[in-house]
């Protein structure tokens, strides 16, 4: 895949098809190849937010806001999910796909009216709304089950598959790597696109746009929609993996970490925040054997890549390419 220089849109190539087979392929490999159920567990788990965090990073990277509230659209599937499926009111994969689609409407809503604002106001109001969310997921007990959360109670078969293949760490690998390799694509082919670039303008000079002659309002709430979306694909598969969802789904903090993870990789390309999800994730499991402090290590870890590498892994890699080293040495000379 590639982009259309002289139309501004989006192209498939083969060597961009031969690369995003190979990429959804890897997940089905170790889930054959990885022996250990616990890795395969930590590997779905990484994988499952690393989906959050790039709902994140299009965000940052399309329209230049960071998002404290992005949780929010992590549980909201989840509680409708666990609210309406007793209900018996229509068949559980509609109930699923309405919920991702009613996640995507509020965040459109929403988004109408936030990003009118920028800067630490846009962060501060996503921050508000997402507290909401966690505060009707508190008090409203008889539909969200509180602080104790909600247990789902799931059908024995899900689109047509039995539901221990969403349970078990082994087969959710694929299931979860083959829908982030959905959502890469998505994001891709979104950043390539006449509107992609759109956003990418609107969000370098804004006014330059307007003068232009383009509305600018609803292209971002459209692109804080398509990122709420991919977060809450996150969160569905999340649901159907724990069977259960509480308030901590939807805290602030749980948005702080997906943020963590997309500025740990790099907004400025797609596959970055996937990139950093997976640091953070072995990272934390590795220093959080041996200490219990393992938040403050990746506290400074996090400061470290920002100050040596702003671009997160995006820009050690893209120093690190051949062609970039290269054309830094000539510039030298």
């Amino acid at each position: 895949m590639e982009a259309d220089r002289t139309g501004g849109g989006a192209v498939v190539t083969v060597p961009g098809l031969l690369l995003f087979a190979g990429f959804a392929l890897v997940g089905p490999a170790a889930a054959f190849l990885v022996p250990s159920t616990l890795i395969q567990s930590l590997l779905t788990q990484a994988t499952i937010y690393a989906i959050f965090a790039l709902g994140v990073g299009i965000l940052i990277r399309q329209n230049g806001m960071v998002s404290f509230g992005h949780a929010a659209f992590f549980g909201l599937p989840a509680y409708v999910i666990g609210a309406v499926l007793p209900l018996g009111l229509m068949p559980p994969e509609l109930i699923i796909i309405g919920g991702l689609a009613a996640t995507a409407l509020m965040a459109f809503l929403v988004g109408l009216v936030i990003v009118r604002v920028h800067g630490i106001a846009f962060g501060m109001l996503t921050l508000a709304i997402g507290q909401a969310v966690y505060e009707a997921a508190t008090r409203l007990r008889g539909l969200t089950g509180g602080h104790d959360g909600l247990s789902l109670d799931l059908p024995r078969f899900l689109f047509g598959l039995p539901l221990k293949t969403f349970q078990q760490p082994g087969s959710m690998l694929i299931v979860t790597w083959l829908v982030l390799a959905l959502m890469l694509a998505v994001a891709f082919l979104f950043a390539k696109s006449r509107y992609g670039l759109l956003s990418e303008a609107i969000r370098d000079n804004e006014e330059r746009v307007r003068f232009l002659g383009y509305r600018t309002l609803v292209p971002r709430a459209l692109t804080f929609a398509l990122s709420a979306l991919v977060t809450a694909a996150g969160g569905v598969l999340f649901a159907l993996y724990n069977a259960f969802v509480s308030p901590e789904t939807v805290h602030w903090t749980a948005s702080g970490s997906a943020l963590i993870m997309a500025i740990l990789g790099g907004a400025s390309a797609p596959w970055g925040p996937v990139a950093g999800a997976f640091t953070y994730f072995f990272l934390k499991e590795a220093v959080g054997s041996f200490t219990t402090h393992w938040l403050s290590i990746i506290g400074v870890s996090l400061i470290v890549v920002t100050v040596v590498f702003p671009a997160g892994l995006v820009g050690l890699f893209d120093r690190l390419r051949p062609g970039n080293r290269s054309q830094g040495a000539a510039n030298v000379g």
